[in-house]
């Protein structure tokens, strides 16, 4: 069975990065999985994709050596396990709110005794021979901390036994717990948001599990792995298109003085 590469960069002390693939398309997963990611994460939560393109997404990351991890659409066990059969080496599972659903999301994720998942892991046992029961120990339950709800049982969430860790959406977070008062973002500075994003990393770490979040910008993850997370993404492959089309066309009309012209609606030309 194949080992969890994450685990062993976690053991070494060393934070994770993570790369995050919205579009449905396994050309652009294999794209962003060959810039030297630890980790790809195929979102099909809101993600442009369904099961039918996240299958083949997940087998180009497999071919670059980032491990593949998916966010699912919610705490659902047909789609969490048929995931985890697709190949993937993680879970990350929205609107965890309560104990009582962290260890619903763990005992989908494992194999009896541990839990209840369901064996047929069509893909991964032929990606990953030996891949069976071993399982168990290798695949990342991770819960989503966003929720007004999941802040409140916080503690409870990360005392749960099989948890590997939580994720933090700090869009979602700022809506669940600031009842409208802010903006949905990420790279928070508001000091009530700061505090709330630390105090997660220090009940994580006091439990032993792992503490990710969601950053626009390099330097925004290293504080807060100065903070106490252990794995980050930063930005998604469709701002990092948006943003590297952008720079190239900014800098192309900026030599060449040609400003934009408007394109009236309906005009190809």
């Amino acid at each position: 069975m194949q080992r969890n590469r994450l685990k062993e960069i976690w053991a070494a002390g060393q934070p994770v990065l993570v790369g995050w693939c919205s579009i449905g398309n396994p050309f652009t997963a294999e794209i962003m999985a060959a810039q030297g990611y630890d980790a790809i994460n195929v979102d099909a939560q809101h993600g442009a994709l369904d099961y039918a393109a996240l299958l083949p997404m997940l087998q180009a990351v497999r071919a670059s050596g980032a491990v593949p991890l998916a966010r699912v659409p919610w705490l659902e066990p047909g789609i969490i396990m048929k995931t985890l059969d697709a190949g993937a080496m993680g879970i990350i599972c929205p609107m965890v709110n309560t104990r009582e659903d962290a260890e619903a999301l763990v005992s989908y994720m494992r194999y009896p005794p541990k839990g209840q998942r369901s064996f047929g892991p069509t893909r991964a046992a032929v990606a990953m021979p030996g891949y069976g029961v071993a399982a168990n120990d290798e695949v990342l339950a991770m819960a989503m901390i966003e929720t007004a709800d999941g802040v409140r049982n916080l503690e409870e969430i990360c005392a749960t036994p099989g948890l590997d860790g939580v994720y933090v959406g700090p869009a979602d977070l700022t809506l669940g717990t600031q009842e409208g008062r802010l903006p949905p973002g990420l790279d928070r500075e508001e000091p009530e948001m700061i505090a709330l994003i630390r105090r997660i990393a220090d009940i994580c770490r006091a439990n032993g599990i792992k503490a990710g979040i969601h950053c626009g910008t390099p330097e925004y993850a290293l504080r807060t792995i100065e903070w106490g997370y252990e794995w980050t993404a930063v930005a998604a492959d469709s701002r990092l298109l948006a943003a590297a089309a952008g720079a190239s066309v900014a800098s192309w009309r900026s030599l060449t003085g040609r400003e934009q012209t408007e394109v009236k609606s309906g005009s190809i030309y």
